[in-house]
């Protein structure tokens, strides 16, 4: 898996690697499941039941770190944050950010498109309780690695939905930019903001889960002024 990773020439290339993986049992085993018992709402729809790729803009500026798929959301419909609760906030955000065609994301192929963002997740499947172990972080990190560098041409800023995203960057950071973590490490916070030398912006943001966007933790404000400073940042009108 870090070979191929590694050797991937190109998000295409990348993306159809991410799909076939297999390195995590585990996840392997909890994906499969999900796809196989489906829940009731979703009982006649085929279920992706694979690793979930990025998606968005090859051109990115702006890149949205997340934590992994959801296993009713990106494990049924094969695209990152697509056809869940989370999904429907940040889609919803991009869209008012002028960074999505669209304010909703249901399916694949349902013509979302992104302006100079892409999206991608630290651990690729679907864990259990949404908690992948930090060795299932590890193994899967090659992946996150190599995506970073393919798009370190344009990359301007990285915002990280909450502190697994944010702890995830830190290894992408020196293996896309060979740039070592700051130490002391910043801390995560919503709105927390690091830049270096070398390397992207990284800012802060709770991550879009119904745990947050239900109880007003994470507000559509509070996601505006996120995205308002990262277009800022990357100069993105």
């Amino acid at each position: 898996m870090v070979a191929r990773a590694a050797r991937a020439t190109d998000l295409a290339d990348l993306d159809a690697g991410v799909a076939d993986c297999f390195a995590c049992p585990r996840l392997v085993d909890w994906r499969e499941e999900v796809a196989r018992t489906r829940r009731a709402a979703f009982r006649d729809q085929e279920y992706w039941g694979r690793p979930v790729p990025g998606f968005g803009d090859p051109a990115a500026r702006i890149a949205i770190l997340g934590l992994a798929p959801a296993a009713h959301g990106g494990n049924r419909t094969g695209r990152v944050f697509t056809g869940d609760r989370s999904g429907d906030v940040l889609f919803a955000a991009l869209h008012r950010a002028g960074l999505a065609n669209q304010p909703t994301s249901v399916a694949a192929d349902d013509g979302l498109t992104l302006r100079d963002t892409r999206i991608f997740a630290a651990v690729r499947c679907a864990p259990p309780d949404n908690k992948p172990t930090p060795g299932e972080r590890d193994t899967c990190a090659p992946w996150l690695h190599r995506e970073v560098e393919l798009i370190r041409p344009t990359l301007r800023v990285v915002v990280a939905l909450g502190a697994f995203a944010w702890a995830a960057w830190w290894p992408a950071l020196r293996a896309g930019y060979g740039v070592p973590p700051p130490s002391p490490r910043p801390p995560f916070g919503h709105g927390a903001h690091w830049s270096g030398t070398t390397g992207p912006e990284l800012l802060g943001c709770y991550h879009v889960s119904q745990q947050n966007t239900f109880t007003g933790r994470l507000t559509p404000e509070m996601l505006d002024d996120v995205f308002a400073r990262a277009k800022l940042l990357a100069g993105v009108d």
